[in-house]
């Protein structure tokens, strides 16, 4: 099982970036993918999680409304699209696999390194 993220970068407040999490070594459609985020000296956070297998998506209060997750069919990947950026997003972001149930904003099964993003002027 691995799970590459990537995608991060520099970016303003009110923009935008997109993520990708590409996934292999198992059927993706038997589980979640989720989101997490961990800024320094913060716990981390779920933020957004796509039961994968019929395209239900969770968010965490935080990002509702400003982050889209959804899965490119024809690729096993998942993207997390992120707008209106604010400097409180700021984080290492890391995608999981993670349970196909509301679980997957709480926890991952198997984890890929994370990819940094940062809101700032």
């Amino acid at each position: 099982v691995q799970l590459q993220a990537s995608g991060g970068g520099l970016v303003q407040p009110g923009g935008s970036l997109r993520l990708s999490c590409a996934a292999s070594g198992f059927y993706l459609d038997y589980f979640g993918i989720g989101w997490f985020r961990q800024a320094p000296g913060k716990e981390r956070e779920g933020v957004a999680c796509l039961r994968v297998g019929d395209r239900v998506t969770y968010y965490s209060d935080s990002v509702k409304g400003r982050f889209t997750v959804f899965r490119d069919t024809t690729e096993n990947t998942v993207y997390l699209q992120m707008n209106r950026l604010k400097p409180d997003d700021t984080a290492v972001y890391y995608c999981a696999q993670a349970p196909p149930d509301r679980r997957c904003l709480r926890t991952g099964i198997r984890w890929g390194q994370g990819t940094q993003v940062t809101v700032s002027s």
